[in-house]
C-alpha cells in the first residue's frame, strides 16, 4: 500500500477489481471495501474524487482484493488527519485479528509502530538499531 494513495482512473469498482482481473480472478468488490471501511455505495463513485482518506482506504481495498497473507505499508497514513488516521489504523489492527493478515509497516512515527506492531526494527543512517 502506498504512502500516497495512487487511484487508477475509473471507479471504486474497477480499482478494487483491477489486479485480480490480471490474473483471470473476478471479486466480490463491496466485501473487500467493507474490510477497508467503506460501504458499497462507493462502488460507482469515480475513485480520483475521493477524499485522501477515502483514498487510502480504497488502496487498502485493492491490495486486499489479492488476498495477501501480508499487507506492506508505506507511511498508510502520512496524508491523513487524526480521525482518519485512527479509522485507517483500527482497520488494520481488525485485519491482523480476523484475516490474520500479517503487517509489514515502514513509518517515522513511533506511536504509530507501537500501535500497530509487535517487532519493531529501527533503522538509523542505513543501520538496524534497537
Amino acid at each position: 500500500m502506498p504512502q500516497l494513495p495512487a487511484p487508477l482512473p475509473g471507479t471504486v469498482a474497477d480499482n478494487v477489481a483491477f489486479g485480480p482481473s490480471l490474473v483471470g480472478r473476478e471479486v466480490e468488490v463491496e466485501r473487500f471495501l467493507d474490510l477497508a471501511g467503506l460501504d458499497a455505495t462507493y462502488a460507482p463513485r469515480d475513485a480520483g474524487r475521493l477524499s485522501v482518506g477515502e483514498q487510502q482506504r480504497l488502496m487498502l481495498a485493492r491490495a486486499l482484493a489479492l488476498e495477501p497473507e501480508a499487507l506492506l505499508l508505506d507511511e498508510p497514513t502520512a496524508a491523513l488527519d487524526e480521525t482518519a488516521r485512527n479509522g485507517v489504523e483500527l482497520t488494520l489492527v481488525e485485519l491482523h485479528a480476523t484475516l490474520g493478515v500479517a503487517l509489514v509497516l515502514v513509518t517515522h512515527d513511533r506511536a504509530q509502530a507501537a500501535r500497530l506492531t509487535t517487532r519493531t526494527i529501527g533503522v538509523r543512517d542505513g543501520r538496524v538499531v534497537g
